[in-house]
C-alpha cells in the first residue's frame, strides 16, 4: 500500500513558521512520522504533499529523500485538506488503495500503521478512518477540536485514514476503526501538545 503525508500547513497555534519542521527533542515533526512509515512492513511507496506555505519543509525533504528512494515529493497548491489530498493521489498515480496521514503524529509507530492497515483489510467497506475516545484525550488533559457522538460515545478522529484510491474524488462509506492507543491523541497542534509528547519521549508519558 502506498502513503501519502499531509504537509502543507502552518504551525499559527504552535507559533512557528511551518507545522511539519517544528522541533520535537531535536528533530522535525515530519521525520518521526516518515520512519515510522518506512518501517512499516505494508508500505510501499511515500509520498509527501506539501504547498506553497510550506518551502522550507520542500527544502528538507528533497534532502531527506537522498537517502530513502521511495519518498517522493507531491506539491499541490494549499487550497484545502481535501482538495489537495485527492491532488496528490491522482499526481502520484495511485491505484487500488491509500493511507493517508498527517505529519503531525510524532508517536504514530511502524507497528501501529500496521495494525491499522491489517484491519483494513479485513473490513468490506472502501475506506476506514481511525477515530479514539474522547476518555483518552480527557485523561491526557488534552481538548480535540473535532468530537463526533457515535454508539452513546464521544469519538475524536486522529488524522489517519485508508481510502479508495481509485475512487478518490468520490463520498466513501468508511468504517470507524476506535483504538485506545493514547498516541495516537498526540497530534501536535498546540504547544501544550508538543510538551506533552516530549514528556512521553522522555519516559514521562501519563499511564492510562
Amino acid at each position: 500500500m502506498d502513503a501519502v503525508v499531509m504537509a502543507g500547513g502552518m504551525g499559527k497555534r504552535l507559533g512557528k513558521e511551518e507545522k511539519p519542521l517544528t522541533l520535537l527533542l531535536g528533530k522535525p515533526l515530519i521525520s518521526y512520522v516518515l520512519h515510522a512509515l518506512l518501517g512499516s512492513k505494508n508500505i510501499d511507496r511515500i509520498f509527501v504533499a506539501t504547498s506553497p506555505r510550506v518551502k522550507k519543509t520542500n527544502v528538507w525533504l528533497c534532502d531527506f529523500k537522498k537517502k530513502h528512494d521511495n519518498v517522493e515529493i507531491i506539491s499541490t497548491p494549499g487550497m484545502g485538506f481535501v482538495h489537495d489530498m485527492a491532488l496528490a493521489v491522482e499526481k502520484a498515480r495511485i491505484k487500488r488503495h491509500v493511507l493517508i496521514i498527517m505529519a503531525d503524529l510524532p508517536l504514530v509507530s511502524s507497528g501501529l500503521i500496521d495494525r491499522i492497515i491489517g484491519k483494513y483489510h479485513g473490513i468490506n467497506t472502501p475506506a476506514l478512518s481511525v477515530h479514539m475516545k474522547l476518555d483518552v484525550f480527557t485523561r491526557l488533559g488534552l481538548l480535540p477540536d473535532t468530537v463526533f457522538h457515535k454508539n452513546s460515545s464521544f469519538i475524536v478522529p486522529c488524522g489517519v485514514n485508508i481510502l479508495d484510491a481509485d475512487r478518490i474524488r468520490e463520498e466513501q462509506e468508511d468504517y470507524n476503526l476506535i483504538l485506545e492507543d493514547e498516541e495516537l491523541a498526540l497530534n501536535v497542534n498546540t504547544l501544550g501538545e508538543l510538551e506533552v509528547c516530549e514528556r512521553y519521549l522522555k519516559g514521562g508519558f501519563p499511564s492510562r
